[in-house]
């Protein structure tokens, strides 16, 4: 398919079509919520707090019934660092299940056309094979730090197998990395890798601070993908994945954290020292995407170079 036949193809895929999108007020969702006008579709609603509580079966309810989704992009999560993974589990594991599960049976019930849910790398084995193969999913319990929200997740992987086989419900399951981008999250108490390295060593150097404190080793490796590529993956697939399977959203790269430090120390222009906490957890050892299923089923790839990503990103947490 051409380039500009895909093109019209999106656009028509939005025609008429109501979508809800949870979340929708976060991160991800404003990026998603772009993508989606972008593509010509005029019927995009969130599903967000103060006016939805989707922890809340009552909620959930009025939800649908007031707006009348024929599509459920569900990016909602309660999310966050090692830190607040450690401080949260039971929060982590209640809120995000019960969100998803209970999202899921009333679209069931509604009769909904296509429900796409978020999930997170964080559902892989602790020691999953370096590149993350979606096969692999199940090979193991994921790393003990973030296991309550990455178990949470998979179990909605499971609910949307479980229904597509009984009920034919049409949902999807994706499996993106760490985000990062402008307008991230930049809480010290819940914020991820990135954006936390990019406050310490821009606040340092503003402070004419000399030295920053880093958690863990510095060994751990990652990967990321910036929102906006990632909000293309979720359209992408939304429009042309009708599979059971579980698909990666990835970058197809990994960068130790200690050479990630380094990089961000040297985009924002801190000078002074790196303390590395090695009493603080490294998380999962490895990490990255093998991204073939997402660009075989729907032609996703990541576009966005990762030290312009983060130039970017810096950019935009000085400029606030």
């Amino acid at each position: 398919m051409t380039s500009d036949k895909r093109q019209v193809t999106k656009r028509e895929f939005w025609e008429g079509r109501k979508v809800t999108v949870t979340g929708g007020k976060g991160f991800l969702g404003t990026y998603l919520i772009r993508g989606l006008k972008e593509r010509g579709c005029r019927n995009i609603m969130i599903a967000d707090l103060p006016d939805y509580d989707l922890r809340e079966k009552e909620s959930i309810s009025k939800m649908y019934e007031e707006q009348k989704p024929d599509i459920v992009i569900h990016l909602a999560a309660v999310v966050g660092g090692i830190g607040a993974n450690r401080e949260n589990p039971g929060r982590f594991f209640y809120d995000n299940a019960i969100m998803g599960i209970q999202l899921i049976e009333y679209a069931r019930k509604t009769e909904l056309e296509k429900f796409v849910c978020l999930g997170t790398i964080c559902a892989y084995p602790k020691f999953t094979p370096v590149p993350f193969k979606e096969e692999n999913i199940w090979d193991g319990y994921p790393e003990e730090t973030n296991a309550p929200y990455g178990l949470a997740k998979k179990m909605l992987l499971v609910q949307l197998q479980s229904y597509r086989q009984q009920y034919d419900f049409n949902g999807i399951f994706l499996l993106p990395v760490n985000l990062y981008g402008p307008g991230d999250n930049f809480d010290p108490k819940s914020s991820h890798v990135i954006p936390a390295l990019i406050k310490k060593c821009v606040d340092a150097k503003n402070e004419g601070k000399d030295y920053i404190t880093v958690w863990g080793t510095g060994k751990a490796s990652r990967e990321f993908i910036y929102a906006e590529d990632a909000a293309e993956g979720i359209l992408l697939a939304t429009e042309f994945y009708n599979e059971p399977g579980p698909v990666n959203l990835g970058a197809g790269f990994e960068i130790k954290i200690k050479d990630l430090v380094n990089l961000i120390v040297e985009l924002t222009g801190f000078e002074g020292e790196i303390k590395w906490d090695a009493s603080k957890p490294d998380g999962q050892p490895r990490r990255m995407l093998d991204t073939n299923r997402a660009k075989e089923k729907f032609g996703f790839q990541a576009k966005t170079d990762f030290r312009e990503g983060l130039k970017k990103t810096i950019e935009w947490y000085g400029g606030r």
